[in-house]
């Protein structure tokens, strides 16, 4: 409701790079554009400096808790920054683990409305404390959104009756602007993954399939653009496999260099993994960016990326552990590139956060 104060508290938050940030970024300005009074509660993970100049560009206020350690201060900060924040709010977004504990504990204790928002490998933990924690802070919660059918599911146990799905969305103005000039990226095809070189994101599914797609495709190239945490273990995998001169990992991207990449890529890929540990996939923002540039998606069934393709039309779902599967998606992808092109253009367009918002508006409607 116009003029409505809401606080949003986000266990992570731009410009360092992060799926939970992210969303929280683009819930705030779209809620900011809908007249809502918005302030994000977050932590600091970047420079004071860098973090500083990031929150002049927003719309909105934004509250970080200073760095510091030992790392329980935080904490104890958090708590006390929100008590004070929740005193002049309407209503109460939490998202990202720490975020739901305070939630469930701020549901408990005062009346406000407490919305929570689940992505995935928050509620997953292979723990069971953990697991149990968040779950009790979930049964606290007035609302509870899940960005995806695949993220809703996994808390199926608890049988809440105020859970919902609002998928993600992105933002087109983030990405227009003139092409940069020159091609900078190699290859024929070339397939991109944008997101933390991890075992989770899949890359190593889709580096196990190049030995076989050179043969029909010489001049393939899969370019992994994100935080290279897992560099070595990717780089040690294309060379037993003889494919590294197929294979670039650039790092951490600039916003150009990243836009220049979906301009560029042929299929955008996300072969994400359940992993032993919990971690899972609970959208893949990432292919809807690709896809407002018409580059068709190809994803892991079973993840929360089957919400972020529309199967035969924006891109290809398979099993992403079958690479015979994956190879004959690939065929199909670039057979039917400008078929598939088009539909990823429209599957981004119903995807826009101007659309998405409507969603959270009627919800925090109903909270009234």
């Amino acid at each position: 409701m116009e003029g409505q104060k809401v606080l949003i508290i986000s266990s992570e938050f731009p410009p360092l790079p992060g799926g939970i940030g992210k969303h929280a970024y683009h819930l705030a300005k779209a809620l900011s554009a809908q007249h809502y009074k918005v302030t994000v509660l977050t932590d600091q993970r970047d420079t004071k400096a860098a973090e500083a100049q990031f929150d002049a560009t927003c719309s909105f206020r934004v509250e970080r808790v200073p760095l510091s350690r030992p790392r329980w201060q935080m904490y104890v900060a958090r708590f006390v920054k929100a008590k004070a924040l929740v005193k002049t709010a309407d209503k109460i977004i939490v998202t990202g683990k720490f975020s739901l504990w305070l939630g469930g504990y701020l549901s408990r204790f005062q009346s406000k409305s407490v919305i929570a928002i689940i992505h995935g490998t928050e509620v997953n933990y292979n723990s069971w404390p953990l697991r149990r924690s968040i779950d009790w802070s979930l049964k606290q919660m007035h609302k509870v959104v899940a960005v995806s059918k695949f993220t809703a599911d996994l808390v199926e146990h608890l049988n809440l009756q105020q859970i919902r799905v609002i998928p993600n969305g992105y933002n087109p103005e983030e990405w227009q602007g003139a092409p940069q000039g020159a091609k900078s990226l190699i290859g024929s095809p070339i397939l991109l993954t944008v997101g933390r070189l991890s075992e989770r994101k899949g890359q190593a599914q889709m580096i196990q399939c190049l030995p076989s797609l050179k043969q029909k495709y010489p001049t393939i190239h899969y370019h992994c653009v994100g935080i290279d945490s897992d560099k070595k273990r990717l780089n040690d995998l294309a060379l037993t496999l003889g494919v590294d001169n197929h294979v670039t990992f650039h790092g951490i991207g600039t916003h150009t260099e990243v836009q220049q990449a979906y301009r560029e890529a042929d299929i955008a890929v996300m072969l994400s993994q359940n992993t032993a540990s919990g971690d899972v996939e609970g959208f893949g923002i990432a292919l809807l960016e690709a896809n407002h540039f018409g580059v068709p998606s190809l994803g892991a069934k079973d993840t929360g990326i089957e919400d972020a393709i529309d199967h035969g039309r924006s891109g290809l779902l398979v099993n992403a552990n079958d690479q015979t599967e994956v190879i004959e998606a690939i065929d199909q992808l670039s057979e039917q590139s400008e078929t598939f092109a088009e539909g990823a253009k429209l599957w981004a367009a119903k995807h826009q956060w101007s659309n998405i918002v409507e969603a959270y508006n009627k919800l925090l409607t109903e909270c009234d």
